[in-house]
């Protein structure tokens, strides 16, 4: 079963490790490994909320999903995205961006290092508000109760998030721009193009979740017609077959699981863009997890049940967090590639383990899975 459902994916995983190492020798290798991992991890939640919506389709759609859907996201978002956001910031086409990177690395590096504030400014900006609106929300579960009590506690305050992104946002571009004029003034005009493309990532985050409310209301109504045509079926006497949407409700639900694709990728692609700027490694790293992301769906499906490995969700947003914070300082400062990406794997980890724990304490207790019992298990995890 799990070679079955996971067999493509080990073996995209093999090809693409091997591929980093002739491309970029070990520390590719490493780079391509750690952007996997935070894409699978990140995408987690993608693959159990795909899981929920694809059960309720019928076969056709839902091979429609697993073929057309994976292509849009493994070689629309993962591939190709990540190239479109290089070619534009340093005002390349995408051809001679990706020529570039294989034929002419240093000038490639020269035009995505002098690009690179305003991928940051719009990365981190977007990535923020991600974190920002999952740790401002009450949730029934916690994991760093002592951090998340008070901060849902405040997020109660409406557009709280937003304007916490645009006054860090603020600092970063004065910031910039003081760092600067200290130092000659040579990029002092790019503190603009910071604060332009803060807001253009901002504006971006509310616009995906503008689009995926619009398509779960719009899927929430196609369902209530698709229960009215059972119920109307069932007083007539007719068969009714089990919850299978087709016709004008699976097509909403697939385009709604599409935006949500393209919403939960845009932080695995641009997360890259903290580890790496080179399109290649960013390539392999991101299409190895997105394969992952596929095999999941179809797991999940298939057993019928969703994990429950409760602390993940956090984790992976405390990475998203991290990342973001990360972005915003390399506008201004180096960091080392490969510390970027531990310390999302490290978050990442942390929370699994946690859930691991939790779920031991749970089964001790003879509980079932409950807040309380999540509360006991969050002391005893030391959380």
């Amino acid at each position: 079963m799990i070679l079955k459902t996971f067999g493509w994916s080990f073996a995209v995983t093999a090809l693409g490790l091997v591929a980093a190492v002739f491309y970029g020798g070990w520390q590719a290798f490493g780079i391509v490994a750690i952007l996997s991992v935070l894409e699978i991890s990140l995408s987690f939640d993608n693959a159990v909320i795909n899981a929920g919506i694809l059960k309720k389709m019928n076969a056709f759609w839902q091979k429609i999903f697993l073929t057309i859907g994976v292509l849009i996201a493994v070689f629309g978002m993962r591939l190709v995205f990540p190239v479109v956001i290089v070619a534009i910031s340093a005002q390349l086409g995408p051809i001679e961006a990706i020529d570039l990177s294989f034929n002419d690395p240093d000038r490639y590096k020269e035009l995505v290092t002098d690009a690179h504030p305003s991928i940051a400014a719009f990365g981190g900006m977007f990535l923020l508000m991600i974190f920002l609106d999952f740790i401002f929300e009450d949730r029934d579960i916690q994991w760093l109760r002592w951090i998340e009590r008070p901060l849902a506690k405040l997020g109660k305050v409406d557009m709280l998030s937003v304007c916490v992104a645009l006054i860090i946002l603020l600092i970063s571009a004065m910031t910039f721009a003081t760092h600067a004029h200290q130092h000659g003034g040579g990029h002092a005009d790019k503190a603009e193009t910071v604060m332009l493309s803060g807001i253009a990532g901002l504006i971006t985050y509310l616009v995906v979740g503008g689009l995926s409310g619009f398509f779960e209301n719009k899927l929430e109504q196609e369902e209530e017609r698709e229960h009215e045509a059972e119920e109307e079926a069932k007083k007539a006497g007719k068969p009714v077959s089990a919850v299978a949407l087709a016709g004008k409700a699976a097509f909403f639900m697939f385009l709604y699981l599409e935006v949500l694709d393209a919403s939960f990728s845009f932080d695995g692609v641009i997360g890259a863009f903290a580890i790496t700027n080179e399109i290649v490694l960013m390539a392999l790293g991101l299409g190895i997890g997105a394969m992952y992301v596929r095999s999941l769906t179809v797991y999940l499906v298939r057993q019928g049940t969703l994990d429950d490995y409760v602390y993940l969700e956090h984790g992976a947003h405390y990475a998203i967090g991290a990342l973001s914070l990360i972005l915003l300082v390399t506008i201004q400062y180096e960091i080392n590639e490969l510390i970027t990406g531990l310390v999302g794997v490290v978050l990442i980890g942390w929370s699994f383990w946690s859930s691991v724990r939790r779920n031991k304490a749970i089964a001790a207790a003879g509980g079932d899975g409950g807040d309380s019992s999540g509360s006991k298990a969050e002391v005893s995890s030391g959380v």
